[in-house]
């Protein structure tokens, strides 16, 4: 078969479905380039899921006829100077969104700049017109309003691969929040089928301005429940919100990544965020975030996928180090706080009692009366409940204890409210602070193996390994190469243990190629200390003496973190005095 040119129109719609994949790529490659434009205002409207209509209006400075032109042709942009890819300041670069776009659908783009008149160009499946003069823009002096109808009528097999009308508006829609929580400055607006679904007023472009975007996007309670990230090493910076880790998620959706205001999904950036929440959260479980790294151009390549939602770093070590430490400092100046929707799901759990109990005064009994015993047991439940005669300060943070109740939870009355504390979570989270403060103050005890094992991998995973021979040495576990396919192990980090040293051996190899760093190995160190935080605390069941509860509760407020134990799960409820009043019906 002899080699021929593909024609003109046919490049175009395989190099499409690399840019436009669905409907929501459409939207992010047109509303990228209205950031592009200065846009102080973007307009997004979709109908059917983007198949019958994606249109994009902006305010940006628009584009005169001969650049309206140059725009729909592949490969031409107004965005790298002098071609240089190592500084690429834009959203876009590649010159293949409009092109891409108009090789499979119907394309209309109106556009007028300052002090000019207004001009159209259209593209019908990669076929373009000339510039022509049009009406007067709606959206003020400048701007520009694109429209794209029947998608992929060029292309119609990749609409039998597309998913239903709603999860394409799904798909739109947390395009555009990602790129509206990149640029508080920017007003958005997006309108599905006719419905206003998101309506974004622009925010002061500062610290507060992006809490307050980032709040309607996520929600409220996000903003209730995260705590402010900033941090600077040799010119890379990181700041955002992160969420406590007691407000957590079952899956991802809910962390946004961000690299010089590009919204990224990055395997550098997740397992940092990973690591940075390793001591509070299980696998299982996700934080709530919105992360943005801000770096010197040349220090990152964003020419890695035409999506540009990949990126490579220099120095990826300094990215990961600098975004874990930042995270772990804002958790740790947040102290035992614990997420605000406890308190609120407690109290929705409770229900006004409303049936007819007889006081214990005037109960039928042969016995004298006891206030204390009849106070006590009818409603904690004696002998589980302990109300101390002692009366303990009550303006500490947690407060002073008054009872337990059932042997596992211990009420503590603060100034303006009450504090119910599960014993054995307080506890294991101040057990497994106390043995990670010891493995960071002194080198972790090492196992020499009676029989040093051997462990064939692959040569890459070899030289992944023996190259962080030092920093797994670090950890307590000596490798050293054995052939070009091997490596030997001669000592373990003692407190792991039995294990399966193949696997993992694997683990860390993977590890290493994804993130540069021996995360695994970690894990596991924090994963044993918490296992055997878990066993050596106060378990649920034990009574405690006033002053073991009180002493708890001190220590609770001096220890960071303390808000959760080492799976997410809140240590404590705080219920305040007015909340409880409106149960009764007193406020």
């Amino acid at each position: 078969m002899k080699i021929r040119r593909l024609a003109e129109g046919t490049i175009n719609r395989i190099a499409a479905g690399e840019v436009v994949e669905r409907p929501a790529s459409a939207v992010k490659e047109l509303v990228e380039n209205a950031l592009d434009a200065g846009a102080g205002r973007i307009d997004v409207a979709a109908a059917n899921g983007g198949c019958d209509l994606v249109l994009v209006e902006d305010d940006g400075e628009g584009m005169a006829a001969d650049d309206l032109v140059l725009a729909v042709e592949r490969h031409a942009t107004s965005k790298l100077g002098g071609d240089d890819l190592s500084h690429i300041v834009t959203m876009g670069f590649r010159g293949e969104a409009l092109p891409s776009i108009g090789a499979v659908a119907r394309l209309s783009i109106v556009s007028r700049v300052q002090k000019g008149e207004a001009h159209e160009i259209r593209v019908d499946g990669g076929r373009a017109s000339s510039a022509m003069p049009a009406g007067f823009l709606a959206k003020g002096q400048t701007g520009t309003r694109v429209e794209v109808r029947e998608l992929f009528f060029a292309t119609p097999a990749r609409l039998k691969f597309l998913k239903s009308a709603r999860s394409e508006d799904i798909a739109t829609t947390d395009i555009v929040k990602r790129l509206a929580m990149a640029r508080a400055d920017v007003a958005f607006t997006l309108t599905l089928d006719g419905r206003r679904v998101l309506d974004l007023p622009a925010e002061a472009d500062l610290f507060a301005g992006r809490l307050k975007r980032l709040s309607r996007i996520m929600g409220g309670e996000f903003a209730d429940n995260a705590v402010p990230v900033q941090a600077a090493r040799e010119d890379v910076r990181v700041h955002g919100y992160a969420g406590v880790p007691t407000y957590n998620r079952g899956n991802a959706q809910m962390q946004f990544l961000f690299v010089n205001g590009r919204p990224v999904r990055d395997k550098l950036l997740v397992g940092a965020v990973r690591g940075a929440y390793a001591d509070f959260l299980t696998r299982d479980r996700h934080p709530a975030l919105a992360l943005f790294v801000e770096c010197d151009p040349v220090f990152v390549d964003v020419n890695v996928h035409p999506a540009k939602t990949e990126v490579r770093f220099r120095d990826a070590g300094l990215v990961r180090a600098l975004i874990v430490s930042a995270l772990k400092r804002a958790l740790h100046e947040a102290g035992h706080k614990a997420s605000t929707t406890v308190a609120g799901e407690a109290l929705a759990a409770l229900r006004p009692h409303t049936g007819y109990a007889e006081p214990p005064a005037y109960r039928a009994t042969s016995a004298a009366y006891d206030p204390a015993r009849d106070f006590q047991s009818p409603l904690f439940d004696a002998p589980s409940a302990r109300v101390e005669t002692e009366t303990p300060p009550t303006d500490s943070p947690l407060g002073a204890a008054r009872a337990q109740l059932h042997e596992t939870y211990i009420v503590a009355q603060t100034a303006d409210g009450i504090v119910i504390v599960d014993q054995h979570a307080a506890h294991e989270r101040l057990t497994y602070e106390k043995m990670k403060r010891a493995l960071e103050e002194g080198a972790i005890a090492r196992q020499p193996l009676l029989v040093p094992e051997v462990v064939s991998l692959d040569p890459a995973e070899v030289e992944r390994l023996t190259g962080r021979a030092s920093d797994l040495a670090a950890f307590g576990l000596i490798v050293e190469p054995f052939g070009p396919d091997a490596v030997v192990v001669r000592e373990v980090p003692a407190m792991l243990g039995r294990m399966d040293l193949k696997g993992l051996m694997r683990d860390l190899a993977d590890d290493i190629a994804e993130t540069g760093s021996a995360l695994s190995l970690k894990e596991r160190l924090q994963d044993v200390a918490g296992t055997l935080a878990c066993h050596t605390s106060v378990r649920a069941g034990r009574r405690l003496t006033a002053e073991e509860m009180n002493a708890l509760l001190r220590e609770m407020e001096s220890t960071p973190h303390s808000g959760q134990c080492n799976h997410g799960r809140p240590t404590y409820v705080e219920l305040k005095l007015s909340d409880i009043e409106k149960l009764f019906g007193r406020r």
